[in-house]
C-alpha cells in the first residue's frame, strides 16, 4: 500500500474531512483527526484506543509502533504502508475512525 490508497481508503469512511496537520494531509471526523499520511516516508499516524494499539502492535511489529513518549501512550500509531496490505489498512483506518467519530455517528455507522 502506498499514500495514495490512504487518500483514497479514509475518505471513504462516513463525514470524514480531508485537511492538512503540520503540513500533512489528515482526516477528521466531527473535527477531529483519526489520521495523518506522512506521504515522504510511507507512513500514517492513527488514533487508536490503547488497547487496539497494544494488540496491534504485538501482532505486526513490523507494520505497527506506537508514536514516541505520552502521544503513543494515548494510542498514537505510526502504520508502515510499505510493509501493509489493503485489509490491514481498512482495518487500521476504521479503528481510527471508530475512537474519533462522535458517539452518535458511531451508533449510527453499527446499525448500518
Amino acid at each position: 500500500m502506498g499514500p495514495e490508497d490512504v487518500r483514497i481508503l479514509a475518505p471513504m469512511l462516513p463525514e470524514t474531512v480531508t485537511g492538512a496537520h503540520s503540513g500533512n494531509p489528515d482526516f477528521r471526523v466531527g473535527g477531529r483527526v483519526f489520521a495523518t499520511l506522512w506521504v515522504e516516508e510511507a507512513r500514517v499516524v492513527l488514533r487508536l484506543a490503547p488497547a487496539d494499539q497494544a494488540a496491534l502492535c504485538a501482532a505486526e511489529p513490523d507494520l505497527f509502533t506506537p508514536l514516541d513518549g505520552a502521544w503513543g501512550r494515548r494510542g498514537w500509531t505510526n502504520l508502515d504502508l510499505d510493509l501493509c496490505d489493503e485489509e490491514t489498512l481498512r482495518t487500521a483506518l476504521l479503528g481510527a475512525w471508530r475512537v474519533t467519530a462522535p458517539p452518535d455517528l458511531r451508533a449510527a455507522y453499527a446499525a448500518a
